[in-house]
């Protein structure tokens, strides 16, 4: 059975910092390129980074360059993201994503809130 579970999120201030995590288990997870992506109310689900299956290459959304990092540990079949700077609009729920080609495979996760106001 597939399980993409994240947790971390929360409630926090402008400026500060927020840790999710995506704990998976049934499939082969260091096959797969991870990503984050997050849903606003009212708004289309956006990607938010993307990392390589080796963890080798990561790719972010311009509003979040500089700022968020993403991670995985393949030993441990967790991805990671670690917010900094926080912002009101970085408010959503955030969404962990597996996904690999040949064959085409994609899984997603129940998703995290997070949700940034003083």
């Amino acid at each position: 059975q597939v399980q993409l579970v994240e947790s971390g999120g929360g409630l926090v201030q402008p400026g500060g910092s927020l840790r999710l995590s995506c704990a998976t288990s049934g499939f082969s997870f260091s096959s797969y390129a991870m990503s984050w992506y997050r849903q606003a109310p009212g708004k289309e689900r956006e990607l938010v980074a993307r990392i390589s299956s080796a963890g080798g290459t990561a790719n972010y959304a311009d509003s979040v360059k500089g700022r968020f990092t993403i991670s995985r540990d393949n030993a441990k079949n967790t991805m990671y993201l670690q917010m900094n700077s926080l912002k009101p609009e970085d408010t959503a729920v955030y969404y962990c994503n597996a996904r690999r080609t040949l064959p085409v495979r994609e899984y997603w996760g129940q998703g995290t809130q997070v949700t940034i106001s003083s």
